[in-house]
């Protein structure tokens, strides 16, 4: 027995010093929290919905709170609301399990704006607009010409077109061979970053990038990397109010992007593009005033004029539009920016009632062509609140139920007058330590339109600080509706 014990004992002792058994226990995971989303920008007053997600353990239970006194309230879902004072708050959200691990998330607070103000409309792809609507009351995209006369051309135009073909909606809920059915918009904020934009085909006719064109973008088509189609990008920064465009856009790998043509528009400015000059469009219009939303149709009214398209349109243009897309010279040929509308006889109260809100939107504002495409085929940003089904009932109405609004002056050549100017361009000082601030100045006349490049895009006043980190020749752009001109500066950094 003795010697069978002392055996046993020496087993276990070589046994355990080859590292049998099972060891240390290993380490329990460590806890860690995590609040999605990351930050939020919110109206006073406004609310946001926070989610925490704890790892390490299986208790997923936080406690919220607000950092801030008086930065508004959470409740224990993570259901946020603003206070009524601006300014910047954290939410926090601490794990039960481990109540030394925590995260948390940045709030900006600002002051809901009046209703129907640009900086008041929401964020992102097809955001409700509010109420605010693109361009002064007295722009041609808005104006009431229910009781305009018509032209005298107008059964000529009406029978090129089509007479008796009907209405198509080009946009609705849903998908069409991958991508949606529309164009689609988004709406940023001031603080989206801006990506550098290269002009392929039409470069003497776009304006200089950068533009602050988010991630997912809002592309016309299935695919950001697409070749073909028309490829549109539409963005409004409701913080500046400038409407960004592309035409044939193609998101490239560094995040940048390829466009045959693009253009920036002031919405809170009558200003054209210059005569003869294209833009996004075919036309030299903007795209996005004219789409039919759903935000509009929602809310019982649209108050502008809606964009059409047609197989075949005249080498000429009328005002809006400034430049044409066609060698066809008959009379008869609708001008760009030829508006018509529906007839006020025509009897719209038995349609659906998305329907009855574009219909009534066409007596009072009529539509504007803007493009070659298909006959009478209406363009909107895709929803999917549209019922495909109730808009396919616009098939009802055919051309002969429209009229032509009567045109002013049909443009078949542009027209002539000053030109833009810049009198001065200049840095003080022209040379700097890198890192260290030169101030670009200029004086222009006869300009509408003002653009810096490289990295700055759209400017206004008479001056901008600018902060190069190595020698930069900056080039000043200024358009007018007779045409465009630049000049240069070198702003030189030092070691």
């Amino acid at each position: 027995m003795q010697r069978f014990g002392w055996a046993l004992g020496t087993f276990l002792v070589l046994h355990l010093a080859c590292g049998g058994g099972r060891g240390p226990a290993s380490a329990p995971p460590a806890v860690s929290v995590a609040i999605t989303p990351a930050g939020a920008s919110l109206w006073t007053g406004g609310t946001q919905a926070f989610q925490a997600s704890v790892t390490g353990t299986s208790n997923q239970a936080v406690t919220w709170s607000v950092m801030e006194s008086g930065g508004g309230t959470i409740s224990g879902t993570g259901s946020y609301t603003a206070p009524a004072t601006a300014g910047n708050y954290h939410v926090k959200a601490v794990s039960v399990a481990d109540m030394t691990k925590s995260a948390q998330a940045s709030v900006s607070v600002s002051i809901q704006p009046p209703a129907g103000a640009c900086n008041g409309a929401d964020l992102g792809i097809g955001a409700n607009l509010r109420g605010f609507t693109a361009f002064p009351s007295g722009n041609a995209w808005n104006q009431d010409i229910s009781a305009a006369p018509v032209d005298p051309a107008s059964d000529a135009i009406i029978a090129f077109i089509g007479a008796g073909t009907g209405l198509h909606s080009d946009f609705g809920a849903g998908l069409y061979n991958g991508g949606p059915i529309g164009i689609p918009y988004a709406v940023v904020g001031g603080s989206q970053p801006l990506v550098p934009v290269t002009y392929i085909a039409y470069p003497d006719e776009s304006d200089p990038g950068p533009m602050p064109i988010p991630v997912p973008p809002p592309y016309e088509g299935p695919d950001p990397s697409a070749t073909s189609g028309d490829r549109h990008v539409l963005v409004v920064d409701r913080d500046t109010c400038l409407l960004y465009e592309l035409y044939a856009a193609q998101r490239q790998p560094d995040g940048s992007w390829h466009a045959d043509s693009g253009t920036i528009w002031d919405l809170k400015s009558d200003h054209l593009r210059p005569f003869g000059w294209t833009s996004a469009d075919a036309a030299g219009l903007p795209i996005f005033p004219g789409l039919a939303r759903y935000d509009e149709v929602a809310a019982g009214t649209i108050t502008h004029a809606l964009r059409f398209t047609v197989p075949t349109s005249r080498r000429a243009y009328v005002l809006p539009a400034t430049h044409w897309a066609s060698s066809n010279t008959s009379a008869s040929a609708p001008p760009m920016g030829m508006r018509v509308r529906l007839k006020a006889s025509v009897d719209i109260s038995t349609y659906p009632a998305q329907v009855r809100v574009l219909l009534a939107a066409l007596k009072r504002y009529g539509m504007i062509l803007a493009d070659n495409g298909s006959p009478w085929f209406i363009t909107g940003a895709p929803d999917d609140h549209w019922n495909n089904d109730q808009l396919a009932t616009l098939s009802g109405i055919k051309g002969s139920d429209l009229e032509v609004v009567k045109m002013d002056a049909v443009f078949t050549s542009d027209p002539t007058g000053p030109a833009p100017v810049i009198g001065s361009f200049g840095a003080t000082p022209a040379t700097i330590a890198s890192g260290a601030t030169a101030t670009l100045s200029w004086a222009t006349t006869n300009a509408t339109r003002l653009f810096l490049s490289p990295g700055i895009g759209w400017v206004t006043g008479a001056s901008l600080p600018v902060h190069p980190t190595a020698t930069t020749t900056y080039t000043l752009e200024a358009q007018g509706p007779y045409g465009s001109t630049t000049r240069t500066v070198q702003v030189t950094v030092t070691p």
